[in-house]
């Protein structure tokens, strides 16, 4: 293998943590949004601004990873094909959440109901992705997928 190879196969595992790191940015951005004590009303309109950044930033990665990434990973490793449903319907259930989230944001729903909107996305969010780093690092560091891993999860 040539150090080349070995760079791209160690990116997709440099890459997941990166995109991990940017979208919990994002979500930190868009509760201080929501906590900056501005009107309701305007509340809403600041938290459909960042919503929609990190909202979309979201629901690509987890498209990119059931699209590409996750039927890579089962063909190289069957074993993990559990692995990969329970991933699956996390991203369902995030989707879910996140379309909750748009609806009430859009309605002007509370402060208070936003927050908790946002507090079950960032729970869940977290939760997945520690459980896909311990699970899917190691392997990402070895998978040989011929496509750019931003194109798969996320733009830098």
């Amino acid at each position: 293998m040539t150090e080349g190879e070995k760079s791209r196969l160690v990116a997709w595992a440099d890459e997941l943590r990166s995109v991990h790191a940017r979208l919990r940015n994002a979500l930190a951005v868009t509760q201080e949004a929501l906590a900056s004590g501005a009107p309701a009303q305007a509340a809403s309109r600041e938290l459909l601004l960042f919503c929609h950044g990190f909202c979309v930033a979201l629901t690509e990665h987890h498209e990119g990873e059931d699209r590409q990434l996750f039927p890579a990973i089962g063909e190289a490793h069957p074993e993990l094909r559990d692995v990969l449903r329970k991933l699956e319907q996390d991203h369902s259930m995030i989707a879910h959440l996140i379309g909750q989230l748009q609806a009430a944001a859009s309605s002007s729903e509370p402060r208070e109901t936003l927050a908790r909107h946002l507090e079950g996305i960032a729970a869940i969010m977290e939760s997945h992705f520690r459980y896909e780093e311990r699970q899917l690092l190691v392997v990402l560091q070895s998978l040989s997928l011929d496509i750019e891993p931003s194109r798969v999860l996320g733009p830098l």
